[in-house]
């Protein structure tokens, strides 16, 4: 059931309005229905939800994947939800998936400079911002235990067979915009890549049950 959240950015939520699920194939729905199955036992057992995003380099798909479910949780009016992304290693948050976000309506702030440099991320006036940087996924910022653990590419899925501290692990993977870097289709793959997960995680949010 959608609870349309008026704290959301307009653009953001005529995006999320605008997003079509029929776009999302029966395989796909297959392997989100794991994630649907976890947050629905959370929020029916009335439990804390914390979701950990998980890429080799957290620089591109597990931000663009924190930032759209912690959006999407607040969009369909679950509660208690917190969102995080780690890697395998530590790089940066890639520019263009910040410009890609702040294209779509997020408000992009630089909190702090440098090799990784520290970025608020905010869907709505009122609400808390995601603090997107790149670190590890047992980084102290992120959760020790009791997490679902979202493997959001295959290397990671692949290279790193056990999150301490998961209680779930579900691989919903991506390709990688990186492979478009430095051409002209960059900024358009960027964009199809975070409507893609957009999508995915809306259709997720969607089927949860509140009461």
């Amino acid at each position: 059931m959608s609870v349309p959240n008026n704290e959301l950015f307009p653009e953001i939520e005529t995006i999320i309005k605008n997003l079509d699920f029929h776009s999302i194939s029966a395989e796909r729905k297959k392997l989100l229905q794991s994630l649907v199955d976890y947050i629905q036992d959370k929020v029916m057992h009335n439990k804390a939800l914390r979701i950990n995003f998980i890429c080799t380099h957290n620089s591109r798909r597990s931000h663009l994947s924190q930032v759209w479910a912690q959006t999407l949780a607040n969009r369909y009016g679950v509660q208690n939800v917190n969102c995080y992304s780690g890697g395998t290693e530590a790089t940066a948050l890639f520019p263009m998936a910040a410009k890609t976000l702040a294209n779509q309506g997020f408000e992009i702030s630089n909190l702090s400079e440098g090799n990784n440099p520290v970025y608020s991320i905010k869907y709505g006036e009122n609400v808390h911002p995601v603090i997107g940087f790149s670190k590890t996924y047992d980084d102290t910022f992120n959760p020790k235990s009791d997490f679902a653990a979202i493997m959001t590419c295959s290397q990671a899925d692949a290279g790193c067979p056990f999150i301490a501290g998961a209680e779930k692990r579900i691989p919903i993977t991506y390709e990688d915009p990186k492979a478009f870097d430095d051409t002209p289709q960059q900024a358009e793959k960027y964009l199809e890549r975070s409507l893609q997960i957009a999508t995915e995680l809306s259709f997720v949010f969607s089927k949860i049950k509140l009461e």
